[in-house]
């Protein structure tokens, strides 16, 4: 086959996939405000996502903060700026670098178990199961997930966000003697409604999207057990993505937003 086919069945499969997708979320949405609703499974996944995402995210947050610092110190040293780190950092930290990367950290931990979790019940038939018995498997399977996905991951990177600045305080503090009474009252003077709302409002959408494309691809994962591999890896490309677009997306939003 010639590159050129390649290439376009890629894009065909690509923009394919995307339609599927989208009518994926159509049934969410259709499920998600009708009775009844499983709120006990909803807590459940509300735990799993949460609870269970918490140290991964913690020590990304952490690190984050201290890298950055680390990173950025030494050239505003050189132009006698240092003073501008918490400012910055807050900034940096808060509109961008926090949910963006909380995220896609969200997303290799949840959309792959979501995927391989979804996967695993259809391949040896438990949701076809589901389905004889009367009960309504999208609904207890599909809608909880998401709408836990979409609940935690704004929680998980504001909860994120805040370790990142505590651990640019670390440094400020051991390298430059900055107070921690200096170094936030310096972060949140920088900081308004205009940087917060953008931030939480997209970190809502990722968590939406990992939600949304494990759970595709787990439920309807097929070739048997080697698909649960399939499915999981493939849920954590295409949410990573998804976040890229997204965030992307934002940005311009909250460009219009800010210059109004």
């Amino acid at each position: 086959m010639s590159s050129e086919g390649s290439i376009t069945n890629l894009f065909n499969s690509f923009f394919k996939q995307i339609g599927e997708l989208a009518f994926f979320a159509g049934n969410f949405f259709k499920e998600a405000f009708h009775p009844p609703y499983e709120f006990n499974e909803l807590l459940k996944q509300c735990y799993n996502v949460g609870n269970r995402s918490l140290a991964l995210v913690s020590l990304t947050g952490f690190i984050i903060g201290l890298v950055l610092t680390l990173q950025t110190r030494p050239t505003l040293q050189g132009f006698g700026a240092v003073s501008w780190m918490p400012s910055m950092v807050g900034i940096s930290i808060v509109r961008e670098i926090g949910p963006v990367i909380i995220a896609l950290v969200c997303a290799g931990r949840i959309a792959s178990g979501i995927g391989a979790e979804l996967g695993s019940m259809r391949v040896t038939e438990q949701i076809d199961a589901m389905e004889v018995s009367g009960t309504n498997p999208f609904k207890f399977l599909v809608v909880t997930r998401i709408t836990a996905t979409t609940l935690m991951v704004p929680l998980l990177v504001v909860y994120g966000d805040a370790l990142a600045l505590y651990g640019s305080f670390l440094i400020e503090h051991f390298k430059g003697d900055v107070s921690a009474r200096l170094f936030f009252n310096q972060v949140f003077n920088a900081l308004n409604f205009r940087d917060l709302i953008p931030a939480v409002a997209k970190s809502v959408f990722f968590g939406f999207a990992i939600g949304l494309v494990g759970c595709y691809k787990g439920y309807y994962c097929k070739k048997g057990t080697v698909g649960v591999g399939v499915a999981a890896n493939t849920a954590v490309v295409l949410s990573s993505l998804l976040i890229f677009v997204l965030d992307f997306i934002a940005v311009i939003i909250a460009d219009i937003f800010y210059d109004l």
